[in-house]
């Protein structure tokens, strides 16, 4: 293919990805009628239709779709080549691509990328936060961040955490008007807060265990959010239960902001890990980002 039809074919791919000529236009540093422009070219060249654009979005067409995902994972690989090739002469540099979900992102990825990209400079990182179990390969993330028990056995995985505990919490004024839960069957008297989940479009079940038997418990409630920050927030203000990290609400436990239940019946999970498909995949940049997260049991 011609060199000069490069530039058509990565403009292509951005206004795909992006969802939006405006988006795309100004990560290229052109005009909207030049990328427009560009794009009617390259489909009158190829005598196809790529794309399809309302008054509020462009998506790919079906042949669209398909050149999406033949060109994207190539220029991503010229891409990390060339960073490759820069890092020979000196420091890590890349894009680095993560998905992970709120919690993980921080109080394990932040503090370490904190330090990280004030070391390395030439490394740039985009972090999406989301609940859902993405496909790492079929979405382009070089990595993932998830519970243990999560990561398909497939995937190259390095624990980054500790083993992670839940707790049921409630403010003393919640309390203060119904009875302390004491069996997990017992929440089905009481407003709960709940987790929306995108993997299945449903509600995340309150999962606990005792002796050895798993319990898994539907909560109603008022409430109901798509991240972990607000559903503390509702707790401490009187209008349910929640069930958290014990970690997060260990500052409003100390200081008797909330109050924990069902501390028996609590479970313990995997500690989070980074997975990656790949070894083989792993840039510089990848490696110095496991080995700043890499988790090191303290010392006896």
């Amino acid at each position: 293919m011609p060199r000069e039809n490069f530039n058509d074919l990565m403009a292509f791919v951005i206004v795909a990805r992006e969802g939006s000529f405006t988006r795309a236009a100004a990560q290229l540093g052109v005009s909207q009628s030049a990328l427009s422009h560009t794009i009617r070219a390259l489909e009158a060249r190829l005598e196809l239709r790529l794309l399809t654009r309302t008054t509020r979005s462009v998506s790919p067409t079906d042949a669209g779709e398909r050149l999406l995902q033949t060109l994207a994972p190539r220029f991503a690989e010229i891409e990390n080549e060339l960073a490759e090739l820069k890092s020979l002469s000196g420091e890590p540099v890349g894009s680095l691509r993560l998905t992970t979900a709120e919690h993980a992102a921080t109080t394990v990825l932040w503090p370490a990328l904190e330090k990280l990209l004030v070391q390395y400079p030439g490394i740039k990182v985009e972090v999406t936060i989301d609940y859902g179990l993405a496909d790492i390969v079929a979405q382009r993330y070089d990595a993932g961040i998830r519970l243990g028990g999560q990561v398909a056995k497939d995937m190259i995985a390095v624990r980054i955490a500790p083993d992670l505990r839940m707790s049921v919490v409630g403010s003393p004024g919640y309390f203060a008007a119904r009875p302390r839960p004491l069996t997990p069957q017992d929440l089905v008297e009481h407003a709960c807060i709940n987790l929306r989940l995108p993997t299945h479009g449903g509600l995340m079940a309150w999962e606990f265990e005792q002796d050895g038997r798993e319990h898994k418990v539907r909560v109603e409630g008022q409430l109901t959010f798509n991240n972990s920050t607000q559903m503390l927030k509702a707790a401490m203000a009187g209008f349910g239960l929640a069930y958290l990290p014990s970690d997060m609400v260990s500052e409003a436990l100390a200081e008797q902001r909330l109050e924990a239940v069902l501390d028996d019946w609590c479970p313990t999970f995997p500690g989070y890990h980074l997975y990656y498909p790949s070894r083989r995949q792993s840039s510089k940049a990848m490696a110095v980002l496991i080995e700043a997260l890499r988790y090191r049991p303290p010392q006896d």
